[in-house]
């Protein structure tokens, strides 16, 4: 009896040593990504052996319907992020499965998660967020759609059920995905964020190349710790470990050879959208042509290394926080654009496979190939720095009209300080008029982004109604503020169509009607009248149209609509005292 006792026991051990495997580890040559049930199935599973330190946590819900689910590991069995902050604690933030078919971030972290808590190995000073798969949409879609990519068997699509790719999205955030993320963002301000990816582009030797969020973009507070101590930590403990690590980038404009630009992640990107709120941020990319278990592994030290830093420095990191925050509450000028500087350039080390060219046997032209029998080891050169291209000062505050519901929202679910005008009001503030803009052919990401935009600005005075926002600037989220409600910058709202119904006329003139009416402006008006005689001169197409010259007096008229092409926004100059609710 105590023999089969024994053995009832030791096969229970057995099987639940088995349970606690991930899909991937179970699978016989570990070229399997789990399946959005499979996570959620292996969360709660683990869950219930672990109740004590570990919470699942459903945020609102995707496009497809389901809930976003949040994993939080916390030593000290507190889950509720205010009373974290109380006891000074880090938050790190983990994203996984953006983009379904670089699911490397959903396996390793479930086995990352596992052995945390089953090896007592939980941070003291660190509460451990992971998204367990962020595009639960494109994962349901599974199937071959990166067809250069070495494995898994099978994985989810990039897009998710409305085809948005979500690492586009955060600023804009069309999808229910990233409105759900922002909330999680706002709740747990984490101090530390990591979205893990998978890369393609050229062949080299690396299985996993790094963005960090670009020194020059980000709050140089923030910058320097990264650049000097966090940063490089990273990558000599990848290096120890086995896993050297490159900036990302090699080959992405022309061979690995030609060098390395640093990548710009601007607010619709995750690590640009995490820094408007003053968080450090990560994106790893494991290389899409190693093994896939080499992928997963890599990432799983990755987080694992980041995690011990984040312990190691979690009083500083705290500090640096709140001196960002502090800062930027009272920073005046923002950058709204960015290019790289090309004389600025730096030297790397880079580990790639030679470059050549063979007969196609598609096309039977000459094909690019890479040579893996003929590695090298090589100095390449490596653009680091970036320069300003527009700025903005900011104002007092800006007023936005309560009709903009999409901005308030978005402002809300930011954290942004806003209040309600209690009284219709007339004010005396800058409004901009858009004297010029670029856009595209053809759509990207459902919009047709906005570029290049000219702005003329004009002191006046507008009426504003009760219950009309009015949001100041001297808040730790001004960099969002700023970044979206400047029309010239990269990824501001105008860019991305919120306000394009004020490019419309909504008024005009019958042409018979108006000859009369014109001609008496201007009788009456000798300075309009000169205007339109020294604009003739100027342009002989408009001294040959009749249709022109009517439709030059009609803009420079009382009857021509104020608010055509002016954006709605206004910028409160000086601080006046307003009757706020």
């Amino acid at each position: 009896m105590k023999k089969t006792l024994s053995a009832l026991f030791i096969c229970l051990i057995s099987l639940s040593a088995r349970a606690q495997l991930t899909p991937f580890e179970q699978h016989q040559d570990h070229n399997y990504t789990a399946t959005y049930a499979e996570v959620i199935a292996y969360y709660q599973n683990l869950n219930k052996l672990y109740p004590q330190q570990m919470r699942l946590i459903n945020y609102g819900t995707t496009d497809v319907g389901k809930p976003l689910t949040l994993i939080v590991l916390s030593r000290d069995k507190i889950f509720d992020p205010a009373l974290i902050k109380k006891q000074n604690k880090r938050i790190l933030l983990i994203n996984n499965g953006i983009h379904p078919g670089e699911p490397e971030g959903i396996d390793a972290s479930m086995m990352l998660v596992r052995d945390l808590l089953k090896k007592d190995q939980l941070p003291k000073d660190v509460v451990i967020c992971l998204i367990a798969l962020y595009n639960i949409d494109g994962n349901l879609n599974r199937g071959l759609s990166r067809v250069s990519q070495n494995g898994p068997l099978a994985y989810g699509f990039r897009g998710n059920y409305r085809n948005l790719d979500l690492n586009r999205d955060f600023i804009k955030a069309d999808s229910r995905n990233a409105q759900a993320f922002t909330q999680i963002l706002t709740t747990w301000k984490p101090e530390i964020f990591l979205d893990n990816h998978t890369s393609d582009g050229a062949d080299y030797q690396y299985v996993m190349t790094l963005i960090e969020t670009q020194k020059d973009k980000q709050t140089p507070i923030l910058a320097n710790y990264t650049a000097k101590t966090l940063t490089p930590y990273l990558y000599r403990s990848m290096k120890w470990a086995g896993f050297e690590m490159i900036p990302y980038g090699a080959g992405e404009e022309g061979l690995p050879d030609s060098g390395i630009v640093s990548f710009l992640e601007t607010p619709r990107f995750a690590t640009g959208f995490a820094a408007q709120h003053n968080i450090i941020s990560y994106i790893t990319e494991t290389h899409m042509l190693k093994e896939f278990d080499k992928r997963v592994y890599a990432t799983y030290l990755f987080m694992q290394f980041l995690i011990q830093i984040n312990q190691r420095d979690a009083k500083l990191i705290g500090e640096l926080k709140q001196k960002a925050d502090e800062q930027v509450s009272q920073q005046k000028t923002f950058a709204l654009n960015w290019t790289v500087d090309r004389q600025a350039v730096d030297t790397i080390t880079f580990k790639g496979y030679k470059a050549d060219y063979k007969t196609s046997e598609v096309s039977g032209l000459n094909r690019l190939y890479y040579d893996r029998d003929k590695p090298y080891t090589k100095t390449i050169n490596f653009w680091n720095t970036y320069k300003v291209t527009a700025t903005a000062d900011k104002p007092v505050a800006y007023v936005i009209p309560q009709a903009w519901g999409k901005v308030i929202d978005l402002f809300k679910l930011n954290g942004v300080k806003m209040q309600q005008l209690a009284h219709d009001t007339t004010l005396g503030l800058q409004m901009y008029y858009i004297e010029d803009y670029k856009t595209p052919q053809k759509p990207y990401e459902g919009h047709y982004l906005h570029s290049a935009v000219k702005l003329n600005p004009v002191d006046m005075r507008v009426k504003f109604y009760a219950g009309d926002y009015v949001v100041y600037t001297n808040q730790p989220i001004n960099r969002y503020i700023v970044e979206t409600l400047e029309p010239q910058g990269v990824d501001s709202f105008f860019a991305w169509n919120f306000f394009d119904s004020v490019l419309g006329e909504k008024e005009y003139f019958s042409d018979y009607v108006f000859e009369d009416i014109a001609a008496n402006l201007l009788k009456k008006d000798p300075e309009l009248k000169k205007k339109l005689d020294e604009a003739k001169s100027k342009d002989p197409k408009l001294a040959g149209s009749a249709q022109a010259q009517l439709f030059f007096v009609y803009r420079n008229s009382p009857y021509f609509e104020k608010t055509f092409m002016r954006y709605p926004v206004g910028r409160l100059l000086t601080d006046t005292k307003l009757d706020l609710k």
